[in-house]
């Protein structure tokens, strides 16, 4: 959902989806789909992929949707935590400015902050359209916000 609505809102941004447990490959549930859908956005020929050391390598930011997304990069991968966080996170505490990203980046100090409850954005796994389209909206409302600070 993530990656779909920030190619669509920035699309001279690079933008990768990995997931932290995934099986390689699958396509999206036509739940994500038509709930993208719904709200105006595609993702045509998803596929879903592993986290990987590269992905990460180039990244000037990481957005995970869970605290337990931020946890797996920090334990895995700890050359990314510092630029890696909560979408909610970054919706209510990234700076706006002329400052470079990594500058406000550093200032909020991703990489030990203590990770909260209210961060997670609700999966909608195993729950109905409405949820999933609940979802949509509040990724989209916060990738609003989030974006233009990038």
């Amino acid at each position: 959902m993530g990656g779909a609505i920030a190619r669509a809102r920035r699309p001279e941004l690079e933008v990768v989806t990995a997931g932290t447990h995934v099986v390689e490959g699958m396509p999206m549930s036509w739940r994500t789909r038509d709930a993208l859908a719904a709200v105006g956005y595609r993702a045509d020929g998803h596929r879903s992929t592993q986290l990987r050391e590269e992905d990460l390598a180039g990244a000037d930011l990481v957005i995970a949707m869970a605290c337990e997304h931020v946890a797996y990069v920090r334990r895995k991968h700890p050359e990314a935590a510092a630029r890696t966080a909560t979408l909610k996170r970054l919706a209510r505490d990234l700076a706006d400015g002329d400052t470079p990203l990594a500058d406000r980046l550093a200032k909020l100090a991703l990489d030990t902050v203590e990770l909260e409850p209210w961060e997670d954005v609700p999966d909608p796994a195993g729950g109905e359209l409405e949820d999933f389209e609940a979802c949509v909206r509040e990724v989209d409302r916060l990738l609003a916000q989030v974006l233009p600070r990038c």
